[in-house]
């Protein structure tokens, strides 16, 4: 009798899964480690593509921790992504009386409705400016990963 090849993670695999997203230093970001167990279906952005290509082949049951470079995570840092804008604007973007303060993260209406979100680093009386990129940007960072089942 031959005994059945564990099941293997495809791009459009349900997943049930143990993960957790760190630092390089191991710092959590996320983690479902410590409660319920994560089900997903690849494919469908319930994780960045950056990890979900990690589990692609993965077979069910392993359990394994990646180290990705920054440009492998959320890219490196883009300097021209640090920009000026008006106070006009940051009002128009505002709750009314909004009192916001240096490292505050600001959501911004964005051309064809969506929405992009920067971290204030300067507060002047007419204009601001924005760290447009993303927190974890120019960041190491670690993936860990337990494969509880595959479908």
């Amino acid at each position: 009798m031959t005994q059945a090849s564990p099941a293997v993670v495809t791009d459009s695999a349900y997943l049930t899964l143990h993960y957790r997203l760190a630092t390089a230093d191991g710092t959590d970001i996320v983690t479902t480690f410590a409660g319920n167990p994560a089900t997903l279906m690849l494919g469908q952005n319930q994780l960045a593509p950056f990890l979900e290509q990690r589990l692609l082949g993965m077979a069910e049951g392993s359990h394994q921790t990646f180290h990705l470079a920054a440009a492998e995570g959320f890219g490196e840092r883009n300097a021209d992504m640090i920009q000026s804008v008006s106070r006009a604007t940051l009002d128009e973007n505002s709750a009314p009386g909004a009192d916001y303060q240096v490292g505050d993260l600001v959501d911004f209406a964005a051309p064809g409705g969506g929405r992009f979100a920067g971290v204030l680093r300067e507060l002047g009386p007419t204009s601001c400016l924005f760290d447009f990129n993303h927190p974890l940007a120019g960041k190491p960072l670690l993936f860990e990963v337990k494969l509880i089942s595959v479908l």
